[in-house]
C-alpha cells in the first residue's frame, strides 16, 4: 500500500488506557503514509455514556472517507458505534469485548462465561492467566519501561454509567468486521475468543502473537495487520 492509498485509522483504546497506548502503532502507520486518530476517551467523569465516548471519537476524526476503525478490549463497545456513524470501510476488534444489542458491559462477563474461561486457562498455565500482577497478566511481553509508563498513566475509564448502559445499537453495523485475538493474552484467553467470536459475530477470529497489550509489544506486526484489513475493505 502506497501513500496514495492512505487511509485514516481510528484507534479506540480500552479500559484504563488512553490514546497513548497506540503511540507506537500510530508512528508506524504514519510512516507508511496514513492518517491516524487515537483520542483520549473521557475519564474521571462517572456520568459519561457509551454514546459520549462515540461522540468524542467522531468529533476528533471529523469528516473522513475510507476509515478503518479499531477497538481494543473495552473499546469494542465504542468502536461499532463509531464505525456505523463514519460508514467505515472496515471495523477491527483487537481482543475486543464483542457486545450484543441491549447488553450492558457489566453483564457481558457473566453472559460470555468469562470467569470459567480464565479459571480453565489458569489451571493449564499455572496461574499466569488472571494473575493479580499486571506485569504478568497484561504486560509480560512489553518492554519494562513502556509497561511502567502505561501503569503510571492509567486513567479511570470507563465510567460506571457506561458499564451499566445497554449497548445502544439494534444490530451489528453493516460494516465488514474482523477480529484479532492475541495468542498469549493472559486477560482474555485465546480459547475464550475462539468460542465467543463465532458465537457473537459468526466469523472465525484471526490471531497475532503477543499479550493483551499488542499495541505496545508488537506495533509493527499490528500495523501490518491493519494495512491488510484496509486493503481487504
Amino acid at each position: 500500500m502506497t501513500a496514495a492509498d492512505g487511509r485514516t485509522f481510528v484507534l479506540i483504546h480500552g479500559g484504563g488506557d488512553s490514546g497513548w497506548s497506540f503511540h507506537l502503532v500510530e508512528a508506524e502507520l504514519r510512516s507508511r503514509g496514513h492518517d491516524v486518530v487515537a483520542p483520549d476517551l473521557p475519564a474521571g467523569d462517572d456520568t459519561a455514556t457509551l454514546t459520549d465516548y462515540a461522540d468524542t471519537v467522531v468529533s476528533a476524526v471529523g469528516p473522513v472517507e475510507r476509515a478503518v476503525v479499531l477497538g481494543h478490549s473495552f473499546g469494542a463497545f465504542t468502536a461499532p458505534l463509531v464505525a456505523d456513524r463514519l460508514e467505515a470501510d472496515v471495523l477491527v476488534l483487537l481482543a475486543g469485548m464483542v457486545p450484543r444489542p441491549g447488553e450492558t458491559p457489566d453483564d457481558w462477563w457473566a453472559n460470555t462465561r468469562y470467569a470459567d474461561a480464565v479459571a480453565q486457562q489458569a489451571r493449564l498455565d499455572g496461574g499466569l492467566t488472571g494473575n493479580d500482577d499486571p506485569y504478568v497478566s497484561f504486560y509480560h511481553d512489553v518492554p519494562r519501561a513502556l509497561a511502567e509508563q502505561a501503569i503510571r498513566i492509567e486513567r479511570p475509564h470507563p465510567s460506571s454509567t457506561a458499564t451499566a448502559m445497554p449497548w445502544p445499537l439494534e444490530a451489528w453495523p453493516d460494516v465488514p468486521t474482523r477480529f484479532l485475538l492475541s495468542t498469549d493474552d493472559r486477560f482474555f484467553p485465546a480459547a475464550f475468543f475462539r468460542r465467543v467470536v463465532p458465537e457473537r459475530l459468526g466469523i472465525v477470529p484471526d490471531e497475532i502473537a503477543g499479550s493483551h497489550c499488542v499495541p505496545l509489544s508488537r506495533p509493527v506486526e499490528l500495523a501490518d495487520r491493519l494495512e491488510a484489513y484496509a486493503s481487504e475493505g
